[in-house]
C-alpha cells in the first residue's frame, strides 16, 4: 500500500526439516519470480534448519527473505533456537496468537520481545482459515 511495489511471495510445502529439499525449493521459487519465501517453523527440527537454510542459499548466491510462518509455539522456537530467530528477515502469526480486545496473550509479548531483539518486522497474517469464529459471527 501506500505507493509500495507489488512483491511477490510463496511459500515452500516442503518438511523445513529437510534442509536439502527446502533449499531447492526456495532456490526454485526464487527463479520463478519469488521475492520474498515463507517457511513453516512448527517444530524444534524446523526451528534449527533455518539457519543452515540461509547458509545455503547466500552461499548460493539467493538472497531471498526468508519468513518465519510460525504457530501456536513460535515465542518458544524463536527463544530456544536465536539462530532462527536471527536468520529469519520478518516472522508472520496467525491473529488468534495474538489474544482478543484488552486480553494480550504472553506468548505473543515474548515473541515480540524475541523481535525487537532481534529488529525483524512480525506481520499478523489474516485469512479466511485464520480468523476466530466468534468474530466472523460478528
Amino acid at each position: 500500500g501506500g505507493g509500495a511495489p507489488i512483491v511477490v511471495q510463496s511459500m515452500t510445502n516442503t518438511d523445513t526439516a529437510d534442509i536439502e529439499g527446502t533449499v531447492r525449493q526456495v532456490q526454485a521459487l526464487a527463479r520463478a519470480g519469488s521475492e520474498l519465501v515463507r517457511l513453516t517453523v512448527n517444530t524444534s527440527e524446523a526451528a534449527a534448519a533455518v539457519a543452515p537454510i540461509r547458509e545455503r542459499l547466500d552461499r548460493a548466491g539467493v538472497g531471498v527473505p526468508l519468513i518465519g510462518d510460525f504457530h501456536f509455539n513460535g515465542h518458544k522456537l524463536l527463544r530456544e533456537h536465536p539462530d532462527c530467530a536471527a536468520a529469519l528477515a520478518k516472522y508472520r502469526i496467525n491473529p488468534g496468537n495474538v489474544g482478543r480486545g484488552a486480553k494480550r496473550d504472553p506468548q505473543f509479548a515474548e515473541m515480540i520481545e524475541v523481535a525487537c531483539r532481534h529488529d525483524k518486522p512480525v506481520r499478523i497474517g489474516v485469512n479466511w482459515g485464520s480468523l476466530d469464529t466468534d468474530l466472523l459471527t460478528r
